[in-house]
Formats: C-alpha cells, structure tokens, sequence
C-alpha cells in the first residue's frame, strides 16, 4: 500500500533526536506553555520574518483568535475564497461574522484577487486569503485592496509553512497570519497545535490574553477568551523539525516536478505556480473529470489518494442560512468535483512515486 502520507517515515528519520526532546521536556514537569513554546514562538517568528507568534492549540483556533483580536464579530463581513476547508468560513461564523464567498482562480485554486472588490459591501472588515495546498494567493493585489478600502488581512497560511511570495515566507504578509501544526502539514505535531503571527506588538497580546482566558495576570480575566494554549510536549516535537522544514519543501518540490513531468503528457491537470509563488506542495493535487473513477483505480492498485475537498464551504449545511446555492461560484464547484490529492511526502521514494504514475497511465490508456 502507498499512503498519501507517511508520518512514521518521517519519524524515524529524525528519531534520535526527537526522542530526547519529548524526553526531555517529560522532564521538566512543565507541559502547557513555558519555556519550550515561547522559544519555539520565537523561532517561528524568526523564520516567516514577523515580530510576534503566539502558539495556540490549533488552526481553526488561530483564525477565531485573530478574528476576535481584530474586534470582528457581529454584523461584520469577511471575504473568503469559495475552495477551501471549511474551518476558514467556520471560524468567521463562530465569531458572528458572515463569511463573504468569492470564486477561485480555477488553475492556482486561490482567491480570484480580481473579483474581491466586486464582493465587498460597508459592513467588510477583512479578507482571508487561503494558500490552499501550498501555493501562495495574490498577496499584492489583496494588500492594495485592503490597503484602499481600510480592511484587514487575515491569512490562512495552515497549508503552506515555508511557502513564500516575491521571496517573502506567507503567514507573515498581512495583519495576521495562522498558522496549522496538525500531523500532517508540512510542518506537523504529534497532535493539534497552531500558532497566530503578527508585526503589532498590541494585536499580539491581545491574541496572548485571548488564548488564556483573557488573562494578563492568571486568574484576572480581562475578556472573554478561550484555553487555546500549544503543548510544551508539540512546541518541543516541532521545533525538532523546524529546521528540517525547508529540505522537506524542497523533496516536495523535486517530486511534485517529477509528477508534472509524467503526468500532464497523460491529460491530467497538474498544478502550476504563479508569477513570485513558491509552492511547497502540502498536496499534489490533479483535476481529471473521471476523479471519482481514477480514485476507485488507484484504490485497486493499493494507492491511496483524497478529495480536498468535496463540499465547497458555501454549500456546506451551516452556510445555507445565508442562502448561497449551487452555482453560484463554479469555478469552486468544478474544482470540488474534479480534484484529487496524489501521495506526496518527503519520504516518498521515487520507485513509489512511479508505480503512482504508472497507475494513473494505465487508467489514462485502459
């Protein structure tokens, strides 16, 4: 069997010194915040080049936390891109905002920046570009709209740690940038974790209070927060593969060319990357109509592969109460009809990779 991912291979490439970090901080006794998170904090901020991180105890919770530290709530709309996973409309909505869809760009799958203006209304307060599987979305435009109609930039950089855009990493190009440690990203946890980063030093202690109860003093709250707090335990795990993150994008990037190179001589859409985009192939992802049928073929090879993702946000039962409908942004509902995440990791072998292709030729020509 090929998996879409392997994380044991990947552990036991790096497994000597990943067992003394955890043992290391078992330890210490300190296992919520402390010194392991705020050093990691401090490297991660390091490396997309912004001033703050604040760790968190997941992705979703990074984008409710920097909603609700940007003051955005009821009665205020957010753009949002019409493919994505449903956490980024979710978590608009558990603020009390109303998520604001607007179509893709159907080749990169990332927010047509084009047809944003088109979208916004008063009550927009912010956009929320998604750098969906890895690729970057169009930062410059999005910034010159946010920068002209007074809105601010939330990035949703879950899928794309290392990416960068014009030679700057995404995550630290808008006001804020969230960031998901879930196992499987490119830089992944032993469990949930994720991490909110910012350039103003205010909106970052309000994330740091948010994510604590609303506490600048223990036990003084000061707001409505939440206990959304990173592990000492998955602060040490990944600062472990901190500093293998930019080799791993890079097999990522070499294997990703291999699958171009093979697969779009056979007909398959394969990912592009756009004018100043660095993608870092969280998935590789093809569009074929038959998709349902190549899934069901490779299945029978014992080559696993996966929808991302089947049901646009906007059709998505808890948005029906803003009456979108099918057909309204097509370009997303053909996306969610047509795609399908190839195994790609860093441990991927090139044997592996090419019983993959040579599967996919033989549906192509059956």
């Amino acid at each position: 069997m090929i998996s879409l991912v392997d994380l044991v291979a990947q552990y036991h490439s790096i497994k000597e010194e990943m067992d003394a970090a955890v043992l290391s901080t078992l330890e210490t006794g300190h296992f919520i915040l402390g010194s392991h998170v705020a050093k990691f904090e401090e490297n991660v901020a390091a490396y997309l080049g912004a001033k703050h991180a604040v760790g968190l105890a997941s992705g979703t919770d990074a984008l409710i936390i920097a909603l609700r530290a940007l003051e955005i709530g009821a009665g205020d709309e957010v753009i949002i891109p019409a493919y994505t996973f449903f956490a980024t409309a979710g978590a608009v909505m558990s603020v009390g905002a109303k998520p604001v869809v607007v179509d893709i760009d159907p080749q990169s799958y990332q927010i047509d920046a084009s047809r944003i203006e088109a979208a916004l209304t008063p009550q927009t307060r912010a956009i929320m570009p998604v750098h969906l599987y890895g690729h970057p979305s169009e930062m410059k435009a999005i910034s010159e709209i946010a920068r002209k109609h007074n809105l601010k930039v939330i990035e949703d950089n879950a899928q794309a740690f290392g990416a960068e855009y014009f030679g700057a990493k995404t995550g630290a190009l808008g006001d804020v940038g969230c960031l998901s440690f879930f196992p499987t990203k490119n830089l992944g946890g032993y469990g949930d974790g994720g991490m909110a980063v910012t350039n103003d030093a205010a909106l970052a202690e309000r994330m740091r209070m948010l994510r604590a109860h609303g506490w600048k003093k223990k036990y003084y709250s000061e707001m409505l927060g939440y206990n959304s707090r990173l592990d000492a335990l998955q602060a040490a795990v990944l600062q472990v593969k901190l500093p293998h993150v930019d080799e791993w994008n890079d097999k990522r990037r070499a294997l990703a060319k291999r699958y171009n190179e093979a697969l779009a001589p056979l007909g398959l859409i394969t990912p592009i990357e756009r004018e100043g985009a660095k993608h870092v192939y969280h998935l590789y992802v093809v569009r074929v109509e038959k998709r349902d049928a190549l899934q069901a073929f490779l299945k029978e090879k014992g080559i696993a592969s996966d929808v991302y993702y089947p049901i646009p946000p906007h059709l998505a039962d808890p948005c029906r109460k803003f009456g979108y409908k099918v057909g309204d942004f097509p370009r997303a509902e053909k996306a969610a009809k047509e795609t399908l995440a190839l195994p790609l990791y860093p441990e991927l072998t090139e044997a592996m990779q090419d019983a993959v292709i040579a599967a996919a030729r033989e549906f192509v020509e059956k």
